[in-house]
């Protein structure tokens, strides 16, 4: 009842070496014993001498099978090799040698090309092939162990080795396969390497100061000299702050600027490299450019050295000019020691403050509010004036209305009435005219709402109308044009007899004498005359009136004011004739009749 019947494995690791093993079972799984003879047996063959058979003899068993992977493994043939390699681009080498191992794994017949690593070489260096079969020419042959030896020229990918040394486990193989293997050679080294490797030949130094005692006594030691570089010359020049620093260990010069805050440069601290700076040049030919990039010491007739440098003097640094103004202790200490200097009185370079020059506000050009205009010149971005925020609080909605007349010699504008609406709020002054139909003029806003200053003030100091500026026929002159005065309404005498403290009396007067004609009218009314008998009167002796000659209604008004000295609005019988005789104005039996000898003033 067998099922398996394959062979045992015989091929095995063990500690990472390959090695052959009797197989311990025969195929179908049945045990093999490592004798198979008898104890009896084996004692016939000890004892017993050969004897001759008759027949054919017996061939030996075949030797066991032992794969390459198996016989060969971690044998590596091991070859010195080198290549040479062509430097295009360099004045001091022209090719290049580098030497290489070649390595060759028998049990797999692949070869890899590995470099030595060399510490600050600049090349890429290790494994330069990769371990794999190499092709040896275009018919698919690849390379074998019997194509190497020593001696001998081996292109692999287009680069060509020479092989000219091998290590012995190398050498004896190849002799126990029959090849006779060649002289080794001597490894070619690589020229720009050994030159390298040559000791450096000491400059010859002539006499003079030795620059490595100079770098050991004064290295660290810096002269450091503060100076303004004035360059006020070109367009956005200014006066900048510099430290001048003089490197005493290599006799460079170093500059530095000054950056102070918001001054508006770029904070680049480095105005000049440290660097060895020219003084004198040596006299060149007039033919040769003088755009160079560096500057040789055969160029140069004298370089800046310390004694160049003082307060006071003023030095010319590759085309800038800096004055020193002051140096720190250290290098007082220095120019006292070595050049016995003890002047060291810093030089004032302060600025003189400027003039303030006074702000002229520029004359105002009429558009807007002399206070909003004005912003523009305290500010580049102008801001709204102030407001009196409590002002307009507390007079929010009050406005003042009054009736005004156009005085001007135009005869169209004479019966012209307009609106006056002052605002408390903000002593603001609007205008409108009422429409009239067939009048031939488009009524509507004259003015609008605005702050309107007095005739004869600045614009520096303006004087805006208030208030107390409005009075029954004075005039108002506004943007050029003047108005009169005729009526206001009658919140305009409640506001002002309920702040009567705040306005002059002549205001508070004039208004109350322009509204006591009514009053009487009223009280008239309410004494028994009948309104409409009354309204009748007014209409005939308006009538009369208008059949006489025009007069000054204005001066007749302000007679009966100086007449009627108690301020009552009444008048006698004896002085209202005399006020109509000395201005013409006829008076009829019968309107005197009707009229009361005690008449009202508006009715007379």
């Amino acid at each position: 009842q067998k099922t398996s019947f394959h062979r045992s494995q015989t091929l095995d690791f063990k500690n990472g070496y390959a090695f052959s093993r009797l197989p311990r079972e025969g195929v179908g799984g049945d045990t093999l014993f490592a004798n198979q003879l008898s104890q009896d047996e084996l004692d016939d063959l000890c004892t017993k001498g050969a004897t001759l058979t008759y027949g054919q003899v017996k061939r030996p068993a075949p030797s066991r099978f032992t794969p390459a992977f198996v016989a060969y493994d971690k044998k590596v043939l091991k070859f010195d090799a080198y290549f040479m390699e062509e430097v295009a681009l360099s004045a001091e080498e022209h090719y290049r040698i580098r030497q290489v191992g070649l390595y060759y794994y028998l049990e797999d017949d692949s070869m890899c090309i590995i470099e030595p690593k060399v510490k600050n070489s600049g090349l890429l260096q290790g494994k330069l092939m990769r371990r794999h079969r190499v092709p040896k020419n275009e018919h698919g042959d690849y390379y074998h162990w019997k194509d190497l030896n020593l001696g001998i020229d081996l292109t692999i990918y287009g680069r060509t080795y020479r092989l000219v040394n091998c290590d012995s486990f190398t050498k004896v193989f190849l002799e126990s396969q029959g090849i006779v293997v060649n002289p080794p050679e001597e490894l070619v080294s690589d020229p720009y390497t050994e030159q390298r490797r040559m000791p450096v030949q000491k400059r010859i130094v002539p006499t003079g100061p030795d620059p490595f005692r100079q770098f050991l006594a004064y290295d660290t030691k810096v002269l450091r000299f503060y100076a303004i570089w004035d360059d006020t010359n070109c367009a956005f020049g200014d006066h900048h702050p510099c430290i001048i620093h003089y490197f005493l260990a290599d006799d460079t010069v170093e500059v530095r600027e000054v950056h102070r805050r918001n001054d508006g440069r770029d904070p680049f601290p480095v105005l000049m490299r440290r660097q060895r700076l020219p003084k004198i040049f040596v006299d060149k030919n007039k033919n040769f450019p003088s755009c160079v990039l560096e500057i040789t010491d055969h160029e140069v007739q004298e370089w800046y050295s310390p004694k160049d440098f003082a307060i006071g003097k003023t030095v010319t640094l590759l085309g800038r000019t800096f004055l020193i103004y002051d140096c720190d202790k250290f290098t007082q200490d220095f120019y006292r020691e070595k050049y016995g200097i003890t002047d060291f009185q810093p030089v004032d370079v302060n600025k003189k403050p400027l003039e303030k020059v006074p702000q002229v506000i520029p004359p105002y050009n009429g558009f807007g509010i002399p206070e909003d205009s004005l912003q523009n010149c305290l500010s580049l971005f102008p801001k709204p004036p102030r407001k009196d925020i409590i002002k307009m609080l507390e007079n929010n909605l009050k406005v003042l209305r009054y009736q005004v007349a156009l005085e001007s010699p135009v005869p169209e504008d004479k019966n012209r009435r307009f609106i006056l609406s002052y605002f408390l709020a903000d002593d603001t002054i609007s205008i409108y005219e009422p429409p009239v139909r067939n009048s031939g003029i488009t009524g509507g806003k004259y003015l609008k709402r605005t702050k309107v200053t007095k005739p004869g003030s600045t614009p520096e100091n303006p004087i805006y109308y208030e208030p107390s500026d409005f009075t029954i026929g004075s005039t108002i002159e506004v943007f050029g044009h003047r108005f009169i005065i005729t009526d206001a309404d009658e919140y305009v005498l409640n506001y002002l007899e309920r702040h009567a403290e705040s306005f002059p009396a002549a205001t508070v007067q004039s208004i109350k004498n322009h509204f006591l004609p009514r009053k009487v009218v009223v009280e008239t009314t309410s004494s028994g005359f009948p309104k409409k008998d009354l309204d009748d009167l007014i209409v005939e002796v308006q009538k009369e009136l208008k059949l006489q000659e025009p007069f000054d209604t204005r001066q007749f008004h302000e007679v009966f004011h100086h007449c009627d000295k108690e301020g009552s609005g009444f008048l006698d019988k004896t002085t209202f004739l005399t006020v109509c005789d000395r201005f013409n104005v006829p008076t009829s039996t019968i309107l005197l009749k009707k009229v009361r000898w005690k008449g009202c003033c508006a009715c007379g």
